[in-house]
């Protein structure tokens, strides 16, 4: 139990993907202008983790080493394309927003790591909560990002106002200038405390 409870941790915090392996910057940028963009974004990106996480884990042994990639691959294309289909039903409006980034989860290297480097080498319970620790690192970070340029470029938070009519919200980082500026702040500020963390520990 203890080492699958450290898998999960290390996804969200040690190993983020976007926060500290900088991985799935295209998906980041693009779908974080709004904390709802962001949460279906990440949590879309979670679920398709952890179920092709589970599938590649238990079949890992019949597939070809010749064909693995071509396999995983298949494998997450099948589960994007469910969630795809989930979102077009229940949240279309959500599934409008993020457009071509759903379909695009196929690609996300985030998802074709962790299947090539975690889930064709462990069990399918230590897979499942590889994926779950990734996904939520990924929709962390996600939701993080978004928070800042929703509220620095719109003034509100997941669409609520939380400013008077005097705000004026600086437009750019609405925009993908603003984007990597938000980002690059919200980089360093983390990296400040974990080298402070680090040398405390030293």
């Amino acid at each position: 139990m203890s080492k699958n409870l450290k898998v999960l941790t290390n996804g969200i915090i040690k190993e983020n993907p976007t926060l500290v392996l900088l991985l799935g910057m295209c998906p980041t940028l693009a779908t974080t202008t709004g904390v709802i963009n962001g949460l279906g974004m990440g949590i879309s990106a979670a679920v398709v983790l952890v179920m092709a996480n589970i599938a590649i884990s238990l079949v890992r042994k019949f597939i070809p080493s010749k064909i693995r990639i071509a396999s995983f691959v298949v494998i997450i294309a099948g589960f994007v394309t469910m969630v795809d289909m989930l979102l077009k039903a229940y949240f279309p409006s959500i599934s409008a927003s993020l457009g071509i980034f759903i379909p695009l989860i196929v690609v996300n290297c985030i998802i074709l790591a962790r299947a090539e480097s975690f889930a064709s080498k462990n069990t399918w319970a230590a897979s499942a909560m590889d994926g779950l620790g990734m996904g939520a690192g990924f929709t962390l970070a996600l939701v993080l990002l978004a928070s800042v340029r929703e509220i620095a470029g719109n003034g509100s938070f997941a669409g609520i106002p939380l400013f008077g009519d005097n705000f004026s919200p600086a437009l750019v980082f609405l925009l993908p200038p603003g984007g990597f500026i938000a980002f690059g702040v919200l980089l360093a500020v983390i990296n400040f405390f974990r080298a402070k963390k680090e040398a405390k520990h030293d």
